[in-house]
């Protein structure tokens, strides 16, 4: 598990190639609700709701303790240093983080009406009970199924009642004749007696006896393994405590699981034998550089497990010979500066995905099993095609590209094993039908010629298709149900580009309802952007926007510098010291839709979670005029004091993201850009941050000191609200209802800060919205 700043529209997201907790989260945000349209007539303005909310509640004043920091000869003076509690457990600081949201629920009270309505058309949207697209795997049909009222998912089975061999056609058959669903692990029973429930690996045996589960009950990410029979339920051996989502089956009888260091660091990786004491278990490996991780995957033929250390620049990667019942991992690709990999196996061949300085978009290479460093060259590095990922298949492969700033993905038939494998010829692309959308790899079967891919755009709900790689057949297999009268013909995508101030041109998708917007200025806006990590925000579906594009409002996603929507070099133009790039991107995205009259400076938005966040505070200390209100969740602010202090969790892996400010040219430029050390007293738009006390990846303290300075230093009357949940951590609460009622809440604080309130419904409305519910 590769720890990084994340806050993303739709879960999202990265790296070998992306860690399985966030592969999670992602399929669960697949999930998230949707609503039920409210026409702008049903919408008045109320400019007095603020002012008179805001007279009657004191805003909390954190004292001020100085703390002088000296960096380089240069003194800085943070008078907040003390709302940092590694402990979380300070009384002082849990009572200034109570005050903080007493205030903000003080202030919003008003509008708690409309916060519950919007939840309730965000959930009405949902179909409760229902299950996913069924995976066959071995002997089982493997599934995941919610029922109606319930928080979490239960994780299931069905014996498949044939023989025959995996086809895009295969359905999981129902109803009283079909053989009885076995329920093999109910999170909604582990979840009672805890306020935060997460499963962050869920992992079949090779034989589909026995299922090896990771839970976190705390929301920091430290995660505690258990194995069950999966026909009974009952316990195998003792838990494996204090370790990563990162593990996989070395056959039937062992695990391989990650462990951190002091500051949460993936670094040691372990063999434990089912029935023996952990402490027992065999180290594998342990990476001494504070500046590299590990992470885990299993290859799709189940044959190799590899292990890669990596940091932002460089990786490498160790194999496992599970059929061997090795004990000793194997150097597959070496430690070169620059040079990072990802691979998987087939047949007699390892194929790695290599990227270098010299091809930094990657190339896609293959070497026999016995002779590693003799590479054949399958897909060449292309200037203008980013290689994002890949799938193995026994017959096939399918690659996951970036071009032009949208996601393609492309199969090819491979020659037989032991044949000699050359460059890849002969693909064939699928296609797409949006102009904007988000494409992902599912699990898939290795011993099959079906490759099954999610697909989404921010009008077509989640659909998961099953793709015949020889005929080019594509079966729907599963689209999320929309209740509530969603048509997505009422919607439009757009695909538009902004020129940033050097003069590249910045992608944007938009989303609106055709029916409910003007396009002349006077429209509202929510306008997202994250920027770091090379993650690409690709425009997916997200059902509980439209409690705001129902309402008139147009959504836009702008895919600025530092992520990878672009390729490599467009992430490498927004980190380190390009890292203003993301700010000033941003920016000209927000001039160019208010040029463009899709909206006004009173009526834009604008939201980032995380280095979203972290996007939020710069923007906002470098043009606060240009926006109404800003949303900044989980913000990653207090940067340079975050990146001088290796004690802090992620700060040591993250200095080739952000640059190491023990360097001076790194300070002074970080210094020049981080949002708590730029607040000035100025007129800021209405502001809402966001946290989470048990945050591992920015600590709540952060967001603390952000809001604190703000209420030192701005000269105005507009809101500032600070919202830390006190029991969970960087992904807010997790249940999937108690999720919707964050983007409820962020919705109201909007509509809040734009003077806009629902007006009395008539009672045939109300009975005509109950009815829908």
């Amino acid at each position: 598990m590769l720890l990084l700043r994340l806050g993303l529209a739709v879960g999202s997201l990265p790296r070998l190639p992306i860690p399985p907790l966030l592969r999670a989260q992602a399929r669960l945000s697949r999930r998230r609700a949707l609503l039920l349209p409210l026409s702008l007539s049903s919408l008045r303005p109320c400019s007095s709701s603020i002012s008179t909310s805001a007279a009657m509640v004191a805003p909390p004043v954190a004292r001020k303790v100085p703390r002088e920091l000296v960096e380089h000869g240069d003194v800085r003076v943070d008078d907040y240093y003390w709302l940092r509690d590694d402990a979380r457990a300070d009384p002082t600081v849990l009572a200034h983080l109570g005050a903080e949201n007493n205030y903000t629920a003080a202030l919003m009270s008003d509008a708690k009406q409309l916060e519950d309505e919007i939840f309730a058309e965000i959930r009405g949207r949902i179909k409760e009970d229902d299950i996913d697209a069924p995976l066959r795997k071995g002997k089982y049909y493997y599934y995941e199924r919610t029922l109606t009222g319930k928080e979490y998912a239960q994780h299931c089975r069905r014996l498949v009642p044939t023989d025959g061999p995996v086809t895009v056609h295969d359905v999981m058959p129902t109803g009283p004749d079909a053989p009885a669903e076995h329920i093999i692990l109910d999170e909604n029973v582990k979840a009672e007696g805890h306020d935060y429930y997460s499963i962050g690996a869920f992992k079949v045996s090779p034989s589909g006896k026995l299922v090896a589960y990771a839970e976190d009950t705390k929301g920091d990410e430290i995660y505690t393994v258990f194995v069950i029979d999966a026909e009974s339920g009952e316990y195998v051996g003792q838990p494996l405590k204090g370790i990563t989502s990162d593990i996989e089956w070395a056959g039937d009888d062992n695990l391989v699981y990650i462990t951190m260091d002091d500051i949460l660091r993936p670094d040691k990786v372990w063999l434990h034998k089912l029935g023996s004491d952990q402490s027992d278990d065999s180290c594998l490996y342990h990476e001494k550089d504070d500046t590299f991780s590990l992470g885990l995957q299993a290859s799709e033929s189940k044959q190799y497990l590899f292990v890669e250390s990596g940091s932002k620049n460089t990786s490498f990667i160790f194999y496992l010979d599970i059929p061997s019942q090795s004990k000793e991992l194997v150097v597959l690709t070496p430690r070169v500066n620059g040079i990072d990999t990802t691979a998987s196996h087939r047949g007699n061949h390892f194929y790695i995905k290599r990227r270098s300085d010299e091809f930094y978009n990657s190339e896609l290479v293959a070497c026999p099993l016995d002779n590693v460093a003799e590479t054949t060259v399958l897909l060449p590095h292309r200037e203008s095609v980013k290689i994002q990922d890949f799938q193995l298949f026994e017959n096939h492969i399918a690659i996951y590209e970036r071009e032009n700033g949208l996601p393609k993905a492309t199969v090819y038939r491979l020659p037989a094993t032991g044949e000699v494998v050359g460059q890849l010829q002969g693909g064939r692309a699928i296609d797409f039908v949006d102009p904007a959308y988000a494409v992902e790899p599912e699990s898939s079967q290795f011993h099959s010629n079906v490759v099954r891919f999610y697909y989404s755009s921010m009008r077509t709900p989640p659909s998961v298709f099953d793709y015949d790689m020889d005929t080019g057949v594509s079966v729907l297999k599963k689209i999320d149900t929309v209740l509530g009268g969603f048509d997505a013909s009422n919607y439009v995508t757009e695909r538009k580009w902004a020129a940033a101030s050097d003069g590249t041109q910045i992608p944007m998708t938009i989303l609106y309802r055709n029916d409910m917007v003007k396009l002349d200025g006077s429209d509202p806006m929510l306008l997202y952007g994250y920027g770091s990590y090379e993650i690409c925000i690709d425009p997916s579906f997200k059902g509980s926007r439209f409690s705001l594009v129902d309402r008139g409002f147009i959504y836009v996603i702008a895919h600025i510098r530092g992520g990878g929507e672009m390729g490599r070099k467009w992430y490498e133009d927004g980190k380190l010291l390009k890292k203003t790039n993301t700010f000033t991107d941003f920016i000209a995205c927000a001039e160019h839709l208010i040029e463009n009259k899709y909206c006004s400076k009173e009526k834009l938005c604008i939201n980032g979670r995380s280095a979203g966040g972290l996007l939020m505070g710069a923007v906002l200390n470098m043009r606060p005029d240009l926006f109404k209100a800003a949303v900044a969740g989980v913000p990653f602010v207090d940067v340079l004091t975050t990146m001088l202090d290796p004690t802090i969790p992620l700060t040591t892996a993250e200095w080739e993201e952000w640059g190491d400010p023990r360097k001076e040219e790194f300070y002074y430029y970080m210094k020049s850009y981080s949002p708590v050390d730029n607040v000035k007293a100025q007129v800021y738009p209405h502001i809402l941050v966001t946290a989470g006390l048990n945050d591992p990846r920015v600590m709540y303290s952060e967001p603390a000191k952000f809001v604190a300075k703000l209420r030192e230093l701005k000269t105005d009357d507009n809101l500032l609200l600070f919202k830390c949940e006190l029991g969970a951590g960087h992904f807010s609460k997790s249940g999937r209802f108690e999720k919707l009622r964050e983007d409820a809440f962020t919705y109201v604080f909007i509509l809040k800060a734009l003077g806009m309130t629902p007006a009395k419904a008539s009672g045939k409305e109300v009975e005509q919205r109950q009815a829908q519910l």
